[in-house]
């Protein structure tokens, strides 16, 4: 027989052959067996398949690789080479933009990562960077296959390589639908978000049962690195939902508010809500005494388009809000201090969380809004030892940094270090306006009274009466509503109620900003 035979048993004509063509893809589809797909599914979790379909335009979805097995032997391998290798990989579209996704398939050998099943992600990813075009990355794997040793762990490293190329050229989305253990979990540290499912996904780099053999504390692995823990304790979760279906579609809307790369804009949404449209309730809603709190979640939420936006790290670093809504259809990144939580001071937490952001925004062309209500850096023994000075800089070098439209207001305390950091004119901020309730100042009218007229006070018959007196004088000289403005400080002083078109009016003459830094390989940010 010559090669050109037909080996026994095999079609012998193109029908045949490509009959034999949709039973091999019908056995890919459905996965390694019915019993896996239900074993899945009574676990909460949905098939890899299931979670791009609910990710991806209907019918959008084209796999690559999807006949790709294994060649490792040993440890029973050979006889194991189930297609696919237990990732999913292709791209598709989300509201009609293209989308690269990688889903694992934890049917197959628990979505551990094998040499195969590695050289599948890498090759998405450059798909997806040459394209420019977001990476969506559905992680529901064991960590690396112990089988194939420290091939496996190579595959890591080249995910690793291939996440920090594409930072800041496309969108890197890391949804967490199941664990992710060990060194695993450094691929979604690398990506801009973090999306996980309470009770199902966790994250941690040394499991329950390490951590009690080398410190002998006891832990569950949701108490360890669950949704909850990493979305309110560690900040390493930007958004964590309730179900599967819940978070992809918020990944959807997440990636309606991103360009598809660092050479686009964000999409434009028609807007029905009006440019010029006063917000009254805001004179209200904002209490001019410095000492009351309210939530600023509502001024951004009356700032807004109809009222909707996308809070991230909603549940960590409450003091500030980081958010990504609309302004006439244009997508902005707004960043503003919280008076309800620590009353809206600056602290380790905040700044990070807060320089990060800065940097999202300015990587994928999106202006930023700063709304400042801070009175100052927290003070105490477990910041300064914690680092204040060198996180607060982080906050500091990221707007300094920053070549995007860059808009701030005050709107009451803006005091101090925490002033010049939160995007003052002085950094750089494109456009500074204030609100009639603004006090900018080095600290508030107590403190410095308490400074400077330290002798008179000490002296005077009545202390407390003096007191009183020096403060009213400070505030008089130094903290009118007017005072930045006629310095130069504030470019105008607004009616709280023309916020919206203020900014609206302010984000159009922008568009057309250019901004160049030195030339550089790349700075040298604090750490």
């Amino acid at each position: 027989m010559t090669f050109l035979d037909e080996a026994p048993g095999e079609p012998s004509d193109a029908r045949g052959r490509v009959a034999e063509l949709h039973e091999i893809r019908a056995q890919a589809l459905a996965g390694p067996s019915e019993r896996a797909t239900q074993a899945q599914h009574a676990k909460g979790k949905l098939t890899a398949r299931e979670r791009i379909g609910l990710l991806l335009d209907a019918g959008s979805f084209r796999e690559v690789e999807q006949l790709r097995r294994h060649r490792a032997t040993g440890f029973g391998l050979e006889e194991k080479k189930p297609h696919t290798d237990g990732v999913v990989t292709g791209w598709g579209t989300v509201e009609g933009r293209t989308v690269f996704v990688y889903a694992h398939d934890f049917r197959i050998f628990g979505g551990a990562l094998g040499e195969a099943h590695a050289t599948k992600i890498h090759k998405i990813m450059d798909m997806a960077i040459a394209a420019g075009a977001p990476l969506v990355s559905l992680n529901d794997g064991a960590g690396a296959r112990i089988q194939e040793g420290v091939s496996a762990l190579a595959g890591y490293g080249g995910i690793f390589q291939r996440n920090t190329k594409a930072s800041g050229v496309i969108p890197q989305i890391s949804v967490m639908l199941g664990p992710c253990a060990g060194g695993a979990a450094y691929s979604p540290a690398l990506t801009d978000f973090v999306f996980m499912v309470r009770e199902t996904s966790q994250m941690f780099i040394t499991g329950p049962d390490v951590v009690k053999a080398v410190t002998g504390e006891e832990i569950t692995q949701n108490g360890l690195g669950g949704a909850d823990v990493h979305a309110e304790t560690s900040g390493v979760c930007h958004f964590a939902y309730d179900d599967e279906e819940t978070c992809i579609a918020e990944v959807r809307y997440l990636l309606s508010l991103l360009p598809q790369n660092n050479r686009e804009n964000p999409p434009r949404a028609e807007c029905t809500d009006p440019a010029d449209r006063r917000s009254d309730v805001l004179l209200d809603l904002v209490p001019a005494d410095g000492n009351r709190p309210y939530d600023m979640a509502k001024v951004i939420e009356e700032i807004v388009d109809d009222g909707e936006y996308l809070e991230v790290h909603e549940r960590w670093a409450r003091n500030i809000i980081c958010a990504l809504g609309r302004l006439d259809g244009q997508v902005v990144g707004i960043i503003a201090n919280q008076p309800q939580s620590l009353a809206g001071v600056l602290d380790i937490e905040a700044s990070e969380k807060a320089a990060r952001f800065v940097q999202m925004c300015d990587a994928f062309n999106i202006p930023i809004i700063t709304l400042l209500d801070v009175p100052g850096f927290l003070p105490g023994v477990d910041q300064e030892h914690g680092g204040i000075i060198r996180h607060g800089a982080k906050l500091l070098y990221a707007y300094c940094n920053a070549t995007v439209p860059r808009i701030s207001l005050i709107l009451r305390k803006a005091y101090g270090g925490a002033y010049i950091v939160m995007d003052s004119q002085s950094i750089g901020a494109d456009l500074t306006f204030a609100w009639p309730t603004n006090e900018i100042a080095v600290m508030g009218a107590e403190g410095a009274a308490n400074v400077i007229f330290r002798r008179q006070i000490a002296e005077a018959e009545d202390p407390e009466a003096m007191r009183q007196t020096m403060v009213k004088e400070y505030k008089a000289e130094l903290m009118h509503p007017y005072y930045a403005a006629e310095r130069g400080l504030v470019d105008d002083v607004i009616d709280p109620a023309e916020t919206r078109e203020v900014l609206i009016s302010s984000l159009t003459m922008l568009q057309t900003k250019h901004a160049d830094l030195p030339s550089r390989k790349h700075g040298n940010p604090p750490q």
